[in-house]
């Protein structure tokens, strides 16, 4: 078996970052011009950019560039993300066939006031991705029950999607068993409770400002319309996957119990026979083929621009210039930011911009409890706002609109990001920043 290549004999620079602008401006700048976020498909701005990145890797042949890409697309973060889709949309659609979204929603809807339902679905989101340390497996648990009750108040899907998303990244930045958190503290070299007691200080605002507005915008709701009794045994598998979830059991088995379950009681209640159990279960795998055809057409594209030196060009000259403890936690805000626009994954971004982050902490004398906080926040506001990472592309996919719609609701991802920036300008006083 060949050696895998680290790096491209011939490296780019800054050019090799231009597959990713090819990107944007292919599916973001078309949308926007023509006024039609579904008229550019994400499949075509991926496969066109993917397309570049491959004509613009010089110093191998056309073969191996074509390997180096689905070395990429074959990353196991990548082929993990695909399992979780698969299972995902079995999940989502065996529940929905069985009647377990409508029970949930009325059960819920007879439980809370229309009044309480905004916040009381971003207290869930917030607490189950704490739980669970993933903001995926919260928007699979939780986009399909918010659906049904954004329906039946008159919320627009992307909404309503986004009041669980964004809370999906208050976990994701703060739980003891997320990716983000172990990849901060240990490339920090920094305790998780120590970072947590730093960064709960930079989000919790975030988090109660988010909450404040879902509350005064719940006011305005009106009652949701009439609706039946909940069958409590139609929720079973939504509370057995929040359950196994915030038990700490991995995303797959999780999904692998929700998809079983649905099964079981559909099929002894009589309300769901066997075969249309497994026809659903199809349907719902097929219907993830776009989002996995995204997902690996991504995971190439990011690997030629890592092959081609776009990544190093940016932690290289990012890390330039840097004045004083201010200009250092900016600068690291930036590094992570920009490595998580490159490669879609917030836990990859960390891990790569993990050993200069802290080079540049150990030279400027900063707190590696705040620089963790600072990867890990940032990491996940870039995360919840590009329409290509996991999280959106999910969310999306489940609710049926496209992830750009969703991204001016995302409320709590924007004021963290700006709470993580203020944290940074008002920490120093401007003579002790220099």
């Amino acid at each position: 078996m060949q050696a895998t290549s680290t790096y491209s004999p011939r490296v780019w620079g800054w050019f090799g970052l231009s597959p990713l602008l090819v990107f944007l401006i292919t599916y973001l700048v078309t949308s926007i011009v023509s006024g039609d976020f579904y008229r550019m498909p994400i499949t075509v701005a991926f496969a066109v950019a993917s397309a570049f990145a491959i004509a613009i890797t010089r110093g191998i042949k056309l073969e191996d560039r074509i390997r180096q890409f689905s070395r990429g697309a074959a990353d196991h973060n990548i082929l993990l993300m695909i399992w979780i889709f698969i299972l995902a949309g079995a999940f989502a659609t065996g529940a929905k066939s069985m009647g377990a979204i409508d029970a949930t929603v009325n059960v819920i809807l007879s439980l809370l006031p229309s009044s309480f339902l905004l916040p009381g679905l971003f207290i869930a989101s917030c607490f189950i991705s704490l739980s669970i340390g993933t903001s995926v497996g919260t928007v699979v648990a939780l986009v399909p029950i918010a659906l049904g009750i954004g329906e039946s108040i008159g919320l627009p899907a992307a909404y309503i999607t986004a009041v669980i998303t964004g809370g999906a990244f208050f976990g994701d930045n703060l739980s003891f068993i997320s990716d983000t958190t172990i990849a901060a503290t240990r490339t920090q070299g920094c305790s998780m409770q120590d970072k947590f007691k730093v960064n709960i200080l930079i989000v919790l605002p975030a988090a109660l400002i988010a909450l404040g507005i879902y509350l005064y915008q719940g006011l305005e709701l009106p009652s949701a319309a009439d609706h039946q009794a909940g069958d409590f045994l139609l929720m079973l598998p939504y509370l057995l996957v929040i359950i196994c979830a915030i038990a700490g059991m991995n995303v797959l088995l999780v999904l692998l119990i929700g998809i079983l379950s649905c099964g079981i009681v559909g099929i002894s209640t009589g309300v769901l026979p066997v075969w249309d159990w497994v026809g659903s279960l199809g349907t719902g795998i097929t219907g993830m083929g776009e989002l996995i055809i995204v997902t690996l057409l991504a995971g190439g594209m990011l690997e030629l621009i890592r092959f081609n030196g776009g990544i190093n060009y940016l932690l290289r000259h990012l890390s330039r210039g840097i004045s004083g403890k201010r200009g250092a936690e900016l600068t690291i805000a930036a590094l992570v930011s920009i490595a998580n626009l490159c490669t879609a994954n917030n836990t990859i971004a960390i891990l790569t911009t993990g050993k200069v982050s802290r080079e540049i902490t150990e030279k400027y004398g900063l707190d590696p409890r705040k620089t963790a906080s600072i990867l890990d926040t940032f990491s996940c506001f870039i995360q919840g706002l590009i329409p290509y990472g996991a999280q959106l592309l999910l969310a999306s996919k489940l609710a049926g609109v496209s992830p750009i719609d969703i991204i001016p609701n995302l409320y709590y991802p924007f004021i963290m990001g700006l709470c993580a920036l203020l944290s940074i300008l008002l920490r120093y006083p401007r003579r002790y920043s220099r």
